[in-house]
């Protein structure tokens, strides 16, 4: 069987130089029928230069207000490949990534990989091993950066929650492809998690003030997806223990910028699940 082709779409704002690296990258993916969906939030010609300079990519250029769910649902009409997938502006695909993916996501509705700095370094607590993502195991097995999905897979789950994602007015303004995978897991999809497909992203080092701040955004996401999806009792249990686990832990190694850190995600996930409307 030929391989299969691929839309990718790029949301940007604010970003010249990454998305230029991006592109570059995604130049020298190889022979594959790539099409790169650029969804310029910008309110000024900035990107202009940048992407006349990737003249060798098939590009279209879309306009959409600010939101990156909102700019995402905006591409979603001109998908044609039999693969789509949502790269960050910021992100970079190593060498042959597209060939990996069109291995990877045969007999499967999608492909999910992780993100990683130029060391390999990973933020978060990503699966080790592989597998398929469930409503469990999706917290830990997906990121938008590093996701593929069959075309088709997207036109039944349809558009993209514009209350999640950069950009929203709301406090969850994070988690969107969780909640896009817990849909389409319920549609049906088979969606396969690789710890060893890496999109390269940085992993910046932050603050105390900036991790609480980024904890209480995701931790409201989190409740969001909790209450939306009523995914039990259970679910919100090991929601809410866990980063009181964290808080006693980085007490216990006086680590107080983690510790403020699990507490800004506690109370995210609790104001997340309160506020939220199902």
């Amino acid at each position: 069987m030929s391989p299969p082709s691929f839309d990718l779409v790029v949301a940007t704002v604010d970003r010249v130089e990454p998305l230029d690296r991006l592109l570059t990258s995604l130049a020298e993916q190889g022979p594959l029928q790539c099409r790169v969906i650029v969804v310029d939030q910008n309110e000024d010609d900035r990107l202009a230069a940048t992407l006349d300079a990737h003249a060798s990519l098939t590009m279209l250029r879309l306009r959409a207000s600010r939101g990156l769910s909102r700019a995402r649902n905006a591409a979603l009409a001109t998908l044609d490949a039999d693969v789509v997938a949502f790269p960050d502006d910021d992100c970079e695909y190593p060498p042959h990534l597209l060939e990996r993916i069109s291995t990877a996501i045969d007999g499967v509705d999608g492909v999910s990989g992780r993100t990683a700095d130029a060391t390999g370094a990973s933020l978060g607590r990503w699966s080790r091993s592989p597998g398929l993502v469930d409503e469990r195991t999706v917290w830990n097995r997906v990121n938008s950066a590093a996701l593929f999905l069959r075309t088709d897979v997207v036109a039944r789950v349809g558009a993209f929650d514009e209350r999640l994602g950069l950009g929203t007015a709301e406090p969850w303004a994070s988690g969107e492809e969780v909640d896009y995978l817990l849909r389409a897991i319920r549609a049906g999809a088979a969606i396969r998690y690789d710890p060893d497909l890496v999109v390269r992203h940085p992993q910046p080092v932050r603050g105390a003030d900036e991790l609480a701040r980024i904890g209480r955004r995701d931790g409201a996401s989190v409740g969001y997806l909790l209450r939306k999806h009523r995914l039990g009792t259970r679910a919100v249990a090991r929601a809410l223990v866990r980063p009181l686990g964290g808080i006693a832990a980085s007490g216990l190694r006086r680590d107080q910028a983690q510790a403020r850190f699990h507490a800004a995600t506690l109370r995210g996930r609790a104001e997340g699940y309160v506020r939220a409307r199902s």
